[in-house]
């Protein structure tokens, strides 16, 4: 099964570029799942609301328009579909979508961005601890649990360009890096850090201001992890870096199917 997450950075105008059919026609995804949509279903093109072959899902903000927003296309139909964690502080900005399928469940999520001061960071590390809880309390239902999307940190100094620049700046703060940290203790793999140890100038993210992607000036803030009792089960991972029509780049993953518990 192949699966593949993009931070869109505004699907309309992603779709509207051209850089959302040929996504599905040239990678084949199982499963697409889309962060920072920015758009209710409703503003989608048909053709963006209903892709021939699958099935799909959106959950956007109910707090403002025009703001972050999550998608999921599927071939299969998922055995359930769910929005949010069920804590109204954080499932209002639309950014959390999960299906489940016989043998895991896989969640996309569109984090916070703990930039615009105080406020939001404390916003963003407190929808951090909640993602936790919620994940384990699954995992402990017996779900094999994997989820992707925009993290909106950067791991570790090798996972972007100019850390030394980056270091009391959001994205890369210490305490920000130590969620990371305490997600893969709790047995969490970041699935591409795991098959790529020690591979430096991989990143998912360019500030398009800058036009940093020319020089790839990054950051690799965009992951896959996996439970790790199921990291046998998936077999590849890698970043579509010369795609375009984002400031993100999509990343993939193979997994192969799994039985329930």
């Amino acid at each position: 099964m192949r699966i593949v997450s993009w931070n869109t950075n505004g699907l309309r105008a992603t779709a509207k570029q051209g850089f959302f059919t040929p996504l599905f026609k040239k990678e084949r995804p199982d499963i697409l799942c889309l962060q920072e949509t920015k758009a209710e279903p409703k503003q989608l093109a048909p053709e963006v609301q209903n892709v021939p072959g699958y099935f799909s899902y959106f959950s956007h903000p109910k707090v403002k328009k025009g703001y972050s927003g999550v998608a999921i296309y599927a071939k299969e139909k998922p055995k359930e579909v769910f929005y949010g964690m069920n804590i109204k502080k954080f499932d209002t900005e639309g950014r959390l979508i999960g299906v489940k399928y016989q043998g895991f469940t896989l969640i996309n999520v569109y984090f916070p961005n703990g930039g615009q001061g105080p406020e939001r960071l404390k916003y963003k590390l407190k929808f951090y601890e909640a993602f936790l809880k919620f994940i384990n309390k699954l995992r402990k239902n017996g779900e094999n649990i994997i989820f992707c999307g925009d993290v909106n940190t950067a791991h570790a100094e090798i996972d972007l360009a100019r850390p030394k620049e980056n270091e009391e700046n959001t994205g890369f703060l210490p305490i920000e890096r130590a969620w990371i940290d305490k997600v893969i203790k709790n047995n969490f793999v970041d699935v591409w850090r795991h098959f790529n140890p020690g591979k430096r100038n991989v990143y998912t993210y360019w500030d398009q201001k800058t036009r940093s992607r020319d020089r790839n000036i990054g950051w690799r803030i965009d992951y896959f992890f996996a439970d790790a009792k199921i990291i046998s089960k998936i077999k590849n991972t890698g970043t579509l870096q010369n795609y375009m029509g984002s400031d993100h780049c999509p990343i993939t993953l193979e997994v192969i199917r799994m039985k329930s518990r």
